[in-house]
């Protein structure tokens, strides 16, 4: 035994020399990555494909927030460990439908019309797997630029361009009104002068197309009007087999506030009392017929349930997982 083992002494060392040289290697620091997964989050509905296409984050000021006292304020950002005195981070999404027949967008990001940490959904887009040039419905749930600005490139060319556009004539009457423009104040008058460049490669092409309330847009679409937010503001309801999704845009800003208390609004309100009333009468309906909702402002991908409690509401995000149309 002694001898085999004094045979063995010489592998048995060399052996412990490289493991110890592959430890060392395998020590060495790995750079961080300091890049985020694509912006992209399917799933079924019924017989629909959603894909939740993420354009990037914007910090709002916690004091454009309305009609609720600064010390409740600061309870509920403390309650989902937001720090509100560094702004509120607040997601900008889009949705992607796929009817099997129809390929419709919901909201387009704000494209080039803001800073940096906005403007991406194109390309999350097309890490999803899909072209511009394929959607041919882009449905706006209002002009404002995080939503409207993306339909349009940086050239001034369509960005969807076998694509129609369509948003409710009430909001296009407001926001395309050169003369409403010149009316209203300076800082206001930039969010005129954005939706027109935005749809103007539309309305050139003859692809910008405005409905009335109650008119049929798609099959298995229902527009729900939403306003307050702006004048035409409207959500787009989704039915497949026994599922419904509500695509409600600009219904809500905060999660960490407006589900808990419904009634405070945004300084960006042009109706802030209509808004509230909107957004009341959805949380209420969402949470008693059991919809699916996709938020503009919610946290990525904006999916999920409401529930009724005291006081207001509770968000239930959608749960990541495998594509599943038995659900």
């Amino acid at each position: 035994m002694m001898r085999f083992s004094r045979r063995l002494a010489p592998a048995l060392t060399l052996a412990a020399a490289l493991l110890g040289t592959a430890s060392t290697s395998h020590a060495e620091p790995v750079a961080q990555a300091r890049t985020q997964a694509p912006g992209f989050y399917r799933m079924a509905l019924g017989d629909l494909e959603v894909t939740a296409l993420y354009d990037g984050y914007v910090d709002l000021d916690q004091k454009l927030l309305k009609g609720i006292a600064a010390k409740d304020l600061q309870t509920l950002f403390a309650r989902s460990f937001i720090d509100g005195q560094r702004g509120v981070q607040t997601a900008v999404n889009g949705y992607l439908i796929n009817t099997g027949k129809q390929l419709v967008l919901i909201d387009t990001g704000a494209a080039q019309c803001f800073g940096p940490t906005l403007g991406r959904l194109s390309a999350n887009l097309a890490a999803a797997g899909y072209k511009p040039e394929q959607v041919d419905t882009v449905l706006l749930t209002h002009l404002h630029p995080d939503h409207a600005c993306g339909i349009a490139s940086a050239d001034g060319k369509p960005a969807f361009p076998n694509a129609t556009v369509r948003v409710a004539q009430t909001e296009a009457d407001y926001w395309l009104d050169e003369q409403r423009a010149a009316r209203a104040p300076q800082a206001e008058q930039g969010l005129f002068k954005m939706a027109r460049e935005a749809v103007a490669p539309y309305r050139a092409a003859g692809r910008f197309k405005t409905y009335q309330a109650g008119e049929t847009l798609l099959p298995g679409v229902e527009v729900v009007p939403t306003p307050g937010h702006t004048p035409g503001h409207a959500g787009y309801l989704f039915g497949s087999r026994d599922q419904r999704l509500l695509v409600w845009g600009d219904l809500m800003h905060s999660h960490s506030v407006q589900f808990r208390r419904p009634e405070v609004s945004m300084e960006f309100d042009v109706d802030q009392a209509r808004a509230i009333a909107s957004r009341k009468r959805v949380l209420a309906e969402a949470a008693r017929d059991k919809l699916w909702i996709a938020g503009a402002h919610l946290p990525f991908p904006g999916i999920g349930h409401v529930v009724a409690e005291r006081p207001g509401y509770r968000w239930v995000p959608a749960e990541y997982g495998p594509l599943r149309s038995d659900r």
